[in-house]
């Protein structure tokens, strides 16, 4: 059997071949194509997309702060500054282990465990670029810097770098009213317009700083650089430079803020003394007070909780956030009223047993003398301060009529202009009460609200605002502590008050005689404490707001009773009286009454402002008068 023989077909291959030939360069052709147009849309259509990104890549905005604006008191003492200062970064991209470099610096200088912890918080939460150093230790001493200079070849990533932090050279005498910056928070920074904070890190937090932050910050500037692909600088493009904050002058005088808190001597309270003609805070003293530098750059959680849970409770402001019972510093204000509407003249009398009682009822309210002052008018009730005098006034008055007259005077208003923390006090009226309580008024509220008693409040920066307007016979003022600044700034009130005006100017005369009477007469109330080898004339209105309420049939006995329950002492008062130059409000919280305790803080710091200005007047005076009197020889 001959074996078969299998004979190729070449052509039949040649054709295969052509054919996978043809797929393999049309499928070429087409992948050739789709990177011909590929290539054709990112570099024509796309270009100037991705020439931007490309840019955007390479060249880097890098925000410059500004220097916050300054802050000087009256005379042109500094009290907010911005200091050098020296911190402890990390670039974390230039660190391989963080958890090492923690442990080798803190070989070097100390590192807190609280230190390290908010740093992996800003690490974490505060938005940053590559090679963007964040802060672990701030304000390096001079020891530590020459430390960490001398390592700092060893430690890739840790550098000393330079800012500036504020600084306040007047350490806690001013903390309640000029305040302090912090760092921004997280809740802070959701707010917050990022184009006008970049590169900024702390904010205005209470006080003067938070009230004109937006003056204050100034507007960022920026560095416009060239990086390589590891976002090292290369150069420099551009630069726009920050433009600094307003630099601020305030009304406050350091001098008679230190006065001011040397006469409380240690007592917890507040003082607030103002300009009459021009409503600037001239002292705004809040004690104990507490030292604001600490809290620039975050203050510890020991320390801050000390602070916190002090029964002292330094960080309450008591001079605008304070609210007391006014006591019977609000008298010479219903005098007004009760003259202005006809309810009393000055010839009216009242006779004072020792106690006061509403028709038909068994409850007394009793006169703070025991035994009461007899026949009292209205000169003589203010003179005295007499209890029962003012309740029959209050009750002929009626709480709609003293709720709108002591209005008019911003008891219950915020009236002051750029002090941030202020509280509104309370001027209790029936719709208050009946919104808050679901109760009416009862008459026996009237009464007791007629000696600064009950459900009414006011706070010092309030009644110094009201005795501001009484010596002014109506005019209103409103608080201010901004003077001047280097840029425009308007100042509106959130609540416009209208002027006093009364059917008889003498009636301003009668209660001023009273005021003056408290002081200058033996029988005043102030007289044996401040009244003695006084050189100038004064009208005040003490004041003794109870803490803790005392039964019908008691006394008050401030020796069985714990500090905290003992009366709160007050004072009000306005120099000199024919040409008033300071309108004062003094509260001693606990100290007793305010004869006693609040008036002769008032005295130190009226003869502080007062005497060397009326010396100078008088120098002045007596020079025009020798300028306009012939010498001899003359006509």
């Amino acid at each position: 059997m001959t074996d078969s023989v299998t004979f190729k077909d070449h052509s039949k291959e040649i054709r295969i071949f052509n054919s996978r030939i043809l797929k393999a360069s049309i499928i070429l052709v087409i992948l050739t194509g789709i990177l011909i147009s590929r290539l054709f849309y990112l570099q024509v259509v796309e270009h100037e997309k991705y020439s931007t990104q490309s840019d955007e890549n390479r060249i880097h905005l890098q925000y410059i702060p500004p220097i916050r604006g300054l802050i000087y008191d009256t005379n042109g003492l500094l009290l907010a500054d911005n200091k050098p200062s020296f911190n402890l970064t990390l670039t974390p991209e230039r660190i391989a282990d963080l958890e090492k470099t923690f442990k080798d610096i803190n070989q070097i200088i100390p590192i807190q465990t609280e230190e390290i912890t908010q740093f992996k918080k800003r690490l974490r939460n505060k938005p940053r670029k590559p090679f963007e150093s964040v802060p672990l230790k701030f304000r390096l001493t001079e020891e530590e810097i020459a430390r960490i200079s001398v390592n700092e070849h060893l430690m890739a990533g840790v550098e000393v770098e330079a800012d500036l932090i504020r600084y306040y050279p007047q350490g806690d005498i001013y903390t309640h009213t000029i305040g302090y910056v912090q760092n921004i928070n997280d809740q802070e920074q959701k707010k917050l317009d990022e184009k006008k904070y970049k590169g900024v890190s702390t904010i205005g937090k209470i006080g003067i700083e938070r009230f004109y932050e937006e003056q204050l910050l100034g507007k960022v500037g920026y560095r416009e650089v060239e990086v390589n692909a590891r976002g090292r600088v290369l150069r420099v493009l551009d630069q726009k430079e920050p433009i600094p904050g307003t630099n601020l002058t305030l009304y406050l005088d350091t001098e008679l803020q230190k006065i001011s808190i040397e006469a409380l001597d240690g007592q917890s309270g507040a003082i607030v003394a103002l300009d009459p003609k021009t409503g600037g805070i001239l002292a705004m003293v809040s004690e104990p007070s507490y030292d604001p530098n600490p809290f620039v750059r975050g203050i510890g959680f020991k320390a801050y909780a000390a602070l916190l849970n002090d029964p002292a409770r330094p960080l309450y402001n008591r001079a605008s956030s304070g609210e007391y019972p006014p006591a019977s510093t609000i008298k010479p204000f219903l005098a007004i009223a009760g003259l202005n509407t006809g309810s009393v003249t000055p010839a009216n009398q009242v006779f004072d047993p020792g106690w006061y009682r509403l028709p038909n009822q068994k409850r007394l309210y009793r006169n703070w003398k025991r035994g009461g002052h007899g026949w009292v008018n209205l000169e003589r009730a203010v003179v005295v301060s007499n209890d029962t005098y003012f309740y029959d006034l209050a009750l002929k008055l009626g709480i709609d009529t003293m709720h709108d007259y002591l209005q008019r005077f911003g008891i219950g208003i915020r009236t002051a202009l750029d002090v941030g923390e202020q509280r509104p006090g309370l001027m209790p009226s029936r719709e208050w009460k009946m919104g808050v309580r679901n109760l009416p008024w009862f008459p026996g509220e009237t009464v007791i609200t007629g000696i600064g008693q009950g459900f009414m409040k006011a706070t010092p920066l309030q009644l110094a605002a009201a005795t501001a307007v009484l010596a002014n016979k109506g005019k209103w003022i409103y608080p201010r502590l901004l003077k001047s600044s280097t840029s425009p700034i308007e100042l509106k009130p959130t609540h416009p008050m209208k002027d006093i005006e009364v059917n008889n100017p003498e009636y301003w005369t009668q209660v001023y005689e009273a005021m003056r009477k408290v002081v200058h007469d033996r029988s005043g109330t102030a007289h044996y404490r401040i009244g003695k080898d006084i050189p100038y004339l004064m009208a005040g209105k003490t004041g003794t707001a109870q803490v803790v309420g005392i039964k019908q049939n008691e006394r008050y006995d401030a020796s069985k009773l714990a500090k905290k329950h003992h009366d709160h002492g007050l004072f009000i008062g306005f120099a000199p009286l024919d040409d008033p130059q300071i309108a004062i409000a003094v509260i001693v919280e606990n100290g007793g009454g305010g004869s006693s305790a609040a008036a002769p803080v008032a005295r130190k710091i009226l003869d502080a402002y007062l005497i060397p200005r009326l010396q100078k007047q008088a120098v002045e005076q007596a020079k025009k008068h020798e300028q306009k009197t012939p010498s001899a020889g003359q006509g």
